[in-house]
C-alpha cells in the first residue's frame, strides 16, 4: 500500500511540473504593439505579400514560400493541393494562429489588429473541431452568446444541422458528451459550421470541414453559404475539386508554393497540377 501511495505521489509531482511548464510558457503571439487596437474587420479583404513561413525556425525548408494573392471582399476562394502541401498552414496565418516569418498578411489592408478584434472577424472551421459537454444550443452559442433561438436555428439550417437536431427527442436541448461523442462525425462538423456562422464573420474559413459529410449535404451547405453569406469572404479547403469548381478563384498549392490561380476553366487550360488532380478524381468516379 505504501509503495502504491509513493508511486501516485511521484506521478502527481511529475504531472504538476508538466502542467506548470505549460501555464508558465510565454505566449509567442502578442499584440501589445498593435497600431490599431480598436479597429475591427469591416470588409473581409485578404492579401498575402511575399509570405514565407515555417514552424521550426532552424529548418532549411519553408512550409510556405513566396505566397502572393489578393482575395476581395465577398469572394469565394478554393484552396486545392495534395496532403501536406501547405493549405492549412496558409489559412492559419489569417487569424494569426501563427505569424509569417517574412512578408505581410493583411486583412482590409491592415496588419496590426488587436488579436481579439482580428479573430472576432474571422470564423474558422477545421476538419476536427471541439464540442463541449452541455446542450447543443449551449455549444452553438459559443459563436454568439446573445443569439436568439430563431438566429440559432437559421445558422443550423444553413449548415444542414437543423434537421437532425430536431429529430432528437430533446432537440436543441440534447446533451452532448465531451467532444460530441454521441453524434456522428458529419453531424459534429455541421454543428461546428453553424457555430462559426453565428459569429457573423467577415471572413469564413472552412478547412476540409465537410470531409465526413455526404456530397449531397455538402452541396446544400455550399449553396446556403453562397445565398446567405454574400458579403462574407469565404476560403474553402476541400479535397474534392467538385466542391470548389464554382469558386470565384481557385488557388493551387504544391509543396508550399502557389503553382496556379484562376477559375476552374482557366486552370484546366494552364495548370498541370490542377488538371492532374481533376482527372485523377474523375477517373475514380468512373471506376466507382
Amino acid at each position: 500500500m505504501a509503495h502504491f501511495l509513493v508511486d501516485k505521489h511521484t506521478r502527481a509531482i511529475v504531472s504538476a511540473k508538466r502542467i506548470n511548464e505549460v501555464l508558465c510558457t510565454e505566449i509567442d503571439l502578442k499584440d501589445e504593439k498593435a497600431l490599431y487596437k480598436d479597429l475591427t474587420v469591416q470588409r473581409g479583404k485578404i492579401e498575402f505579400r511575399n509570405v514565407y513561413f515555417k514552424y521550426y525556425k532552424n529548418n532549411k525548408k519553408w512550409v510556405l514560400e513566396n505566397i502572393n494573392f489578393v482575395i476581395n471582399p465577398g469572394e469565394t476562394v478554393g484552396l486545392i493541393g495534395s496532403i501536406g502541401s501547405g493549405k492549412s498552414s496558409l489559412v492559419q496565418l489569417n487569424p494569426r494562429l501563427y505569424d509569417a516569418d517574412r512578408g505581410e498578411v493583411l486583412v482590409d489592408d491592415v496588419k496590426d489588429y488587436a488579436l481579439e478584434n482580428l479573430r472576432n472577424g474571422i470564423g474558422i472551421v477545421l476538419q476536427k473541431n471541439v464540442l463541449f459537454s452541455g446542450s447543443i444550443i449551449e455549444n452553438l452559442k459559443w459563436g454568439d452568446g446573445n443569439a436568439d433561438d430563431d438566429t440559432v436555428h437559421r445558422a443550423a439550417e444553413i449548415a444542414q444541422a437543423h434537421g437532425f437536431v430536431t429529430s432528437f427527442k430533446e432537440g436543441y436541448e440534447t446533451e452532448l458528451g465531451q467532444g460530441g461523442v454521441n453524434v456522428s462525425g458529419g453531424q459534429k462538423q455541421r454543428l461546428c459550421i453553424a457555430r462559426a456562422l453565428l459569429k457573423k464573420p467577415k471572413i469564413l474559413i472552412l478547412d476540409d470541414s465537410t470531409s465526413a459529410v455526404d456530397t449531397a449535404t455538402e452541396a446544400k451547405i455550399r449553396e446556403g453559404l453562397k445565398n446567405e453569406l454574400k458579403d462574407t469572404t469565404k476560403i474553402i479547403i476541400f479535397q474534392r475539386i467538385s466542391s470548389v469548381i464554382d469558386a470565384d478563384k481557385i488557388i493551387v498549392i504544391d509543396d508550399g508554393k502557389i503553382v496556379g490561380m484562376g477559375t476552374h476553366a482557366e486552370l484546366m487550360e494552364k495548370c498541370e497540377a490542377y488538371t492532374e488532380i481533376y482527372y485523377s478524381q474523375m477517373d475514380k468516379k468512373v471506376i466507382a
